[in-house]
């Protein structure tokens, strides 16, 4: 050990230190994980790799869909023959697969140095180590948390936006569901130490933050207070310089008007919103152990859209449940049909070993399923490229992202996120300054399409810029990082310049 406490892994030059890579599978609060994964190796003396094979590979994985076990392994094997070239490459697993598969993994990979769950993403640099020293893979696997993961150290992914998570865990039985199982029940987090947080994040530079749980509505469960966030989000409201809050996923079952009222009367919460369906059908609703009919679903909707009348509603959507009829799906469509959801991410149902529903009699054919798939799709395109059109000729403020879209070089197009949460490409009128990622800027749309939307100021006057305290805090990070001079200067123009370093903002995955 270092006299610090941390495992001495290598010098402390940077010429000399280990590297690193997380791979992330899976939904936000995976990404989140990720970070503190990265803050913890880079609290034990690591740094990223930023060329290369790295020299500590940790791969956070996700155990929903029924492909998860095969896309691990698959990584695994292709690691195999680089880890008997280079018996000094480390290998982790963690996650929500390695909490439920635990020994498979290492009798699958015994190439693999560290197995860990979801409860001690802690113990992953002292895993690594003792796998190091005692040369034998390491399996820690806890049953419940050990430490709130929030208190651990945290690399964040971007400087203008951050994750907070304010629970882990869910109290929730749905049927086809394994997280329950995997990431315990819930517990939530004290508000002064969610705030404090997010202040942190405030004061670094970040001017919008996305709150987790894993139905992030029920917030305050474990400590007896029903208006538990409808609190937090107007305490959101007084944060001086946090310009966005966004949340996901909240339950319908738990969605009271409290909410409502706070999203509508909180400035800075933004006009999105993320909530799951599963299904349209009361039955297969029912049969998933969802404790809210499609009735209760809609009118929360109603709602939401009464007080907040141009906020982006998204949702999940799960195809093909055992026992789903023809009719169930229809419910299901003429749901959708009424919600105008502006995106939905579609999923097939993949029966997962320890959930009651893959049990369940009547599992569809995959031919039945992938039909009603197609025309799920299809007509949630429809919906979303109709409410997409009737953006046209709005004006939007746009967060800009550090990356932009796949033809950015031929369209020479910057993007970002709007308030209510679409995506946005925009270009720069000759003799405009340019924004850096972080800063904002008002543009009106002049184009449409199914998952995205399209500005092209005609002059300088249809585009307004405004620097931010997060575009500032991007010259810094590239500055410390030797991405580019920091200067204080705005960024560039793709196809004239490059902007380094930042994942972009995650895009509907159909």
């Amino acid at each position: 050990m270092a006299p610090d406490g941390r495992p001495a892994f290598e010098d402390a030059q940077d010429t000399n230190r280990r590297t690193y890579q997380v791979r992330t599978f899976g939904c936000q609060m995976n990404v989140h994980d990720s970070e503190r994964m990265a803050g913890l190796l880079e609290d034990a003396g690591m740094v990223p790799v930023t060329e290369g094979l790295a020299d500590v590979i940790v791969f956070n994985t996700c155990a929903v869909r029924e492909n998860a076990d095969n896309k691990l392994y698959g990584h695994l094997g292709q690691l195999a023959p680089l880890k008997e070239k280079n018996p000094d490459l480390q290998i982790a697993v963690g996650g929500c697969l390695a909490q439920k598969d635990r020994d498979t993994i290492l009798q699958k990979a015994p190439w693999v140095d560290a197995v860990f769950g979801t409860h001690n993403v802690g113990a992953l640099p002292a895993l690594l180590e003792r796998a190091r020293h005692n040369s034998k893979a390491q399996l820690e696997i806890l049953e419940s948390l050990e430490v709130f993961p929030s208190t651990l150290p945290t690399k964040r992914d971007s400087v203008y936006s951050g994750w907070v998570s304010i629970s882990v865990g869910c109290n929730n039985t749905c049927t086809f569901c394994i997280v329950p199982s995997l990431r315990g029940q819930e517990r939530d987090r004290r508000p002064g130490e969610i705030l404090a947080e997010i202040q942190a994040l405030v004061d670094d530079g970040a001017i919008e933050v996305t709150l987790l749980g894993q139905n992030v509505n029920s917030y305050g469960v474990e400590f007896g207070d029903r208006l538990a966030f409808s609190k937090l989000l107007r305490a959101c409201g007084q944060i001086e310089g946090l310009e966005r809050v966004r949340f996901t996923s909240p339950h319908p079952a738990a969605f009271t008007d409290d909410v409502i009222e706070a999203m509508a009367e909180t400035p800075n919460v933004m006009p999105q919103l993320h909530m799951p369906l599963q299904s349209g059908s009361d039955k297969v609703l029912k049969d998933m152990r969802r404790s809210y009919r499609s009735t209760k679903f809609l009118g929360i909707l109603d709602k939401v859209r009464e007080r907040i009348p141009h906020a982006a509603i998204s949702t999940d959507i799960i195809v093909g449940f055992p026992g789903e009829t023809e009719e169930d799906f229809q419910a299901t469509l003429d749901v959708v049909e009424q919600s105008r959801f502006a995106t939905a991410f579609t999923f097939q149902y993949s029966k997962r070993p320890g959930t009651p529903a893959a049990d369940l009699p009547d599992q569809l054919p995959k031919a039945v399923v992938q039909e009603r798939y197609e025309r799920l799709v299809a007509l949630q395109d429809r919906i979303a490229a109709e409410e997409n059109a009737k953006q046209v000729g709005r004006e939007v403020e746009v967060l800009v992202a550090a990356q932009s879209g796949r033809k950015s070089e031929q369209t020479h197009r910057l993007s970002g996120r709007s308030q209510d949460q679409r995506l946005v490409h925009f270009s720069v009128p000759e003799g405009a300054e340019v924004p850096r990622p972080g800063d904002l800027v008002t543009v009106t749309i002049t184009e449409a399409a199914a998952f995205h939307l399209v500005a092209d100021p005609a002059t300088p006057a249809d585009y307004r810029f405004r620097r931010s305290r997060a575009g500032d805090a991007w010259d810094r990070s590239q500055a410390e990082s030797c991405g580019v001079p920091g200067t204080g200067t705005a960024g560039t123009v793709p196809g004239k310049g490059v902007l380094l370093g930042m994942p972009k903002l995650p895009t509907p995955v159909r």
